[in-house]
C-alpha cells in the first residue's frame, strides 16, 4: 500500500522571516510530514492594486489596504527559495512551493521539484495549466471552489499539454479559513474518485486534525494542512492553521489509520485465530444426558470454549438419540 503524502503547508506562515520559515521546516520534519511547502507569488503580476483582502485575511491582517499590499509583506524571491530548500534536504523534507504566476512558475522549474501543485485559484487559468501540464511531472490538482466541470475542463487542458492522468491527485478542498465543518463534504472524495479515475486527496482548512484522519479513512493519498508555530500570529493563514504538536499528533493518527485500512479481504486474522477457541462456544450438556435419550432444547446448550461440535450443528442434533452418557457441561461428541 502506497503511503499517504502529508504535506506541511506552511504557505506565508513564515511572515517573510526566513528564519521563522526555518524553524516551520524542522518543526515540520519532526511532525512527520513528507513535504514542506511554501506559496511562491510575484505580488505585482498576482493581483491588481485593486483587488481587495478576503474576509478571512482582514480578521488578522487588517492593517494592509489590499491584497497586493498584504502579498509584498510576505513576498519571498528565488535566493530565498534556495535557502529554503536547502533547510528541507537539511531536514529530510521534500521542498514544494506553489506558483501563483508565470514568473513564479518558471523560478521555480529551475528546482527541480519532484512534483507541481497547483491551487484552487488557478484550476481556471488555462494558459498556466498548459505550461504546467507540459512539464510532464506529478501534479497535484487543488480543486476548492470547483465544479465538476470545471474540474473535468483543468484535467484535459493538462493531459492534452502533456499530462498523464495516472500522475494526477486531485485534492478535495473548501475555500474558507477556516473552513465550516457543515461545508466540507468529505464524501465528495469518492466522488471525485469515481468520475475522473485519479488518486484523491484532501487539502483541510478545518480547525482540528480529525477531518484530515477521516479523510484518509475514505481513501485520501495526500493530506494538505496549514502549519504554523503560533495560531495566534498576525497573518492571513494563521488562524486556520495547527501548531506543530497538533501537526505532529495528525501525523501519527493518520499512519494508524492508514496501516488500519489494510486488506479488503474479510478474513480470520493471524492474532484472531488464537481467540477463536477462547471465545466461541460448542454443544455440551445442559444437564446430565442418559445413553438413548434423544437430545431436545432441554438437555442441550451451547458454552465455551470452541474446541468441540459448532452450535451451528444444532438441528443436527435435536432428536438425534445419544450414544453415550453425558454429565453437565460435557461436550457433545459426534
Amino acid at each position: 500500500m502506497s503511503k499517504v503524502l502529508v504535506i506541511a503547508e506552511i504557505g506565508v506562515n513564515h511572515n517573510g522571516d526566513l528564519k521563522i520559515a526555518e524553524k516551520l521546516i524542522e518543526s515540520a520534519a519532526s511532525a512527520g510530514a513528507n513535504i514542506v511547502k511554501f506559496q511562491a507569488y510575484i505580488a505585482g503580476d498576482l493581483a491588481t492594486s485593486k483587488a481587495k483582502q478576503a474576509n478571512y485575511q482582514k480578521k488578522n491582517s487588517k492593517e494592509y489596504q489590499s491584497q497586493k499590499e498584504m502579498l509584498l509583506k510576505f513576498q519571498f524571491d528565488k535566493k530565498n527559495f534556495q535557502y529554503i530548500k536547502d533547510c528541507c534536504v537539511s531536514n529530510n523534507v521534500e521542498f514544494l512551493a506553489t506558483a501563483f504566476d508565470f514568473k513564479s512558475l518558471d523560478m521555480l522549474s529551475s528546482f527541480d521539484l519532484q512534483r507541481i501543485k497547483i491551487p484552487s485559484g488557478e484550476i481556471t487559468n488555462y494558459p498556466y495549466l498548459q505550461i504546467i501540464g507540459g512539464l510532464k511531472k506529478p501534479i497535484i490538482l487543488s480543486t476548492g471552489m470547483s465544479t465538476l466541470d470545471e474540474i473535468n475542463s483543468a484535467l484535459r487542458i493538462l493531459e492534452k499539454s502533456g499530462a498523464k492522468r495516472n500522475d494526477i491527485t486531485i485534492l478535495h478542498c473548501t475555500s474558507e479559513y477556516p473552513a465550516p465543518i457543515e461545508e466540507v463534504n468529505l464524501n465528495v472524495l469518492k466522488t471525485l474518485s469515481n468520475e475522473f479515475g485519479t488518486k484523491v486527496g484532501y487539502s483541510d482548512h478545518t480547525n482540528g486534525i480529525e477531518v484530515s484522519i477521516a479523510a484518509v479513512a475514505l481513501g485520501a493519498k495526500v493530506i494538505e494542512k496549514h502549519l504554523t508555530l503560533n495560531r495566534n500570529s498576525k497573518g492571513p493563514d494563521h488562524l486556520a492553521s495547527i501548531e506543530p504538536l497538533e501537526f505532529k499528533l495528525m501525523t501519527q493518527y493518520i499512519r494508524n489509520v492508514e496501516v488500519s485500512l489494510g486488506s479488503y479481504l474479510k478474513k480470520p486474522t493471524v492474532s484472531e485465530t488464537k481467540n477463536r477457541i477462547v471465545v466461541r462456544k460448542s454443544l455440551v450438556a445442559l444437564r446430565d444426558i442418559k445413553k438413548g435419550e434423544k437430545f431436545s432444547h432441554y438437555n442441550l446448550t451451547s458454552k465455551r470454549p470452541g474446541d468441540g461440535v459448532s452450535p451451528m450443528e444444532w438441528t443436527e442434533f435435536i432428536g438425534r438419540v445419544s450414544k453415550r452418557n453425558y454429565k453437565k457441561d460435557d461436550q457433545i461428541i459426534k
